[in-house]
């Protein structure tokens, strides 16, 4: 880090995220990123992540889609508040996506599955899973179309299509422990009440909105979730579509609050500021609610002589440890063809971490 940096970095701590938003009016404060965790040997793609508010555990769900599935070696991790193994427990070929922690319990999107399960947080590898709740293919299975007006007054109309298979990949509870869901597929934001003392769960779709589905270069279409603080608004990530959407959680009604944030995957609201994790520009951005960019944290910086990641690469998910954010590299290839992707050359799968801005220690 250079001189500059460093003293950037100590004025944040010092002035916090007033001074984060201040400091942004000369552009968003830049932040580098540090290694943290290396995954263990075989266990790859990185999806999910979580923390645990008391003991500052960690737990990671992984995204392990390879063909043929036999290959394939899903795990839920748990780590120790420094970075150390302390249990594993195997999904074997279903891939995870979101996982969320709450009262003792970790909440597991199993996306292979079609499932929603739970699990005690402080698992080991003989832990049962506990199913609550089953994806199913919605009526119809695509939302309507989406109407999009040019700038020569011509209109495009995207008619999205959808086989019914459901694809739970982000979530977030409410402060009364109802639990949100978004389907990348189906471009739908479910609703389990009162999710922690249900088994089996009902599930409601809250919203269906041509805006949480997508025509793009990635197949994903409504992904991370995060409310605001007084929960007046629902956040939702669009990653085909770059977009930072807002959800009225009373009528479903949604709009757009930010574009061109190519792969908008995992979200988190955090000291007023929206974490978005961009896989596609390997890079973590903080958002104020009206979608201006006030932090950019961590960079793509090659492959380290371990194999794994140094910096960002195809960034999923983030969550807060104490005075630090956490980021899940998922480094996923994506195309078919070889040796257009640094993803490829990957061979050992990490986390990395950054101070966040403000933070006291």
């Amino acid at each position: 880090m250079n001189p500059f940096s460093c003293f950037l970095a100590s004025a944040l701590v010092l002035l916090g995220l007033a001074g984060v938003a201040q400091a942004a009016d000369q552009g968003p404060v830049r932040i580098r990123v540090e290694p943290f965790i290396s995954l263990p040997d075989n266990v790859r793609h990185p999806e999910g992540l979580a923390s645990n508010p008391v003991t500052r555990e960690i737990y990671v769900a992984t995204f392990d889609a390879r063909m043929p599935e036999a290959a394939r070696n899903n795990q839920i991790l748990r780590y120790s508040q420094e970075g150390r193994l302390l249990a594993q427990k195997s999904f074997g070929a279903t891939p995870l996506t979101g996982i969320e922690y709450a009262d003792g319990k970790l909440y597991i999107l199993n996306f292979g599955a079609s499932k929603l399960q739970r699990i005690d947080a402080d698992f080991t590898a003989s832990t049962p899973v506990e199913d609550l709740v089953e994806f199913k293919a919605l009526t119809p299975p695509a939302p309507s179309p989406r109407s999009i007006s040019n700038p020569d007054g011509s209109k495009d109309v995207i008619t999205f299509g959808s086989s019914g298979f459901a694809a739970p990949n982000g979530m977030v509870f409410d402060k009364a422990r109802n639990l949100y869901i978004s389907d990348s597929f189906q471009g739908a934001i479910y609703r389990i009440e009162r999710a922690t003392s249900c088994a089996p769960c009902a599930l409601q779709v809250l919203s269906r909105d041509p805006l949480l589905a997508t025509a793009g270069a990635l197949p994903f279409g409504a992904n991370g979730l995060a409310f605001n603080t007084d929960e007046s608004a629902l956040y939702v990530n669009n990653a085909g579509d770059g977009r930072l959407l807002r959800l009225k959680p009373s009528t479903g009604a949604i709009e757009i609050v930010a574009e061109s944030v190519f792969g908008a995957d995992g979200l988190l609201f955090y000291k007023g500021l929206l974490w978005i994790a961009s896989n596609q520009a390997d890079v973590v951005l903080g958002l104020d609610e009206k979608g201006r960019t006030l932090v950019r944290a961590g960079e793509f910086e090659g492959i380290g002589h371990d194999g794994a990641p140094r910096g960002l690469l195809f960034p999923a998910t983030t969550a807060v440890q104490g005075d630090w954010m956490v980021v899940t590299n998922l480094a996923l290839p994506l195309t078919a063809a070889e040796g257009d992707e640094w993803e490829e050359r990957v061979t050992r799968w990490n986390l990395v971490r950054f101070r966040i801005p403000g933070a006291m220690h």
